[in-house]
């Protein structure tokens, strides 16, 4: 895999205290909510801190007029959580990015050939020239769901380089198809493990992020 594209691990406290909550067998499924939203939370804060546009205005304080900086509210962001296990990240992406629009793409994998089939698309047909995607998705493991949804996406007139990964743990496998069709993207994630099992399973991982999140 080459330097080209760009995979982030932030070195929080937080990340890591929630991404061993979330990893430990013995997480009951409530707990596992909370952690799946805290990271969703921390690693989207660090997604967005050179992501959103901004521009710079006057402000009057209660005291004087002061430089100030605002996010640009003309420039279009959005969420798109891969179902099921996308949800999870999702209300502590919300938290961050509470007036993004939020468009569901339902992804489920074939456990014989690994390949993602999608099952509902709520994307819409074409998205505004600039805007800013957010893609929660708690394991990059194959690649199967992630290049599915970042070709959607690119169909649909978005700019790879404005396309943010929020995940909790990935994958050689994943990284490496990645960098090799989409190499301006940014990654966000706070674990890279090593490797996958016959099942296409990250090893050590933390198992099945939707299951473990809805208790089924």
């Amino acid at each position: 895999m080459t330097s080209q594209l760009h995979v982030h691990v932030p070195p929080h406290p937080l990340i890591q205290h929630w991404l061993a909550v979330s990893r430990d067998r013995q997480t009951p499924s409530a707990l596992f909510r909370t952690a799946m939203t805290e990271l969703g939370r921390w690693l989207t804060y660090e997604a967005i801190r050179d992501w959103l546009p901004t521009f710079d205005t006057t402000i009057e304080t209660p005291l004087a007029p002061c430089a100030g900086t605002l996010v640009n509210p003309e420039i279009p962001v959005a969420v798109v959580p891969i179902l099921r296990a996308g949800l999870a990240l999702l209300d502590g992406a919300q938290a961050l990015l509470p007036l993004a629009k939020v468009y569901h793409l339902g992804l489920a994998r074939d456990e014989e050939t690994l390949e993602a089939n999608c099952y509902l698309n709520k994307l819409p047909e074409q998205f505004a020239p600039q805007t800013r995607i957010l893609i929660p998705e708690p394991m990059l493991a194959t690649g199967g769901s992630i290049i599915y949804t970042l070709g959607e996406l690119t169909k649909r007139g978005i700019n790879p380089e404005f396309i943010r990964i929020v995940s909790v743990v990935a994958a050689p496998p994943a990284l490496d198809k990645l960098n090799k069709q989409y190499s301006a993207l940014k990654i966000y994630t706070a674990c890279i493990d090593p490797e996958l099992n016959d099942r296409g399973f990250i090893v050590p991982g933390l198992g099945d992020a939707g299951d473990r999140t809805f208790g089924t």
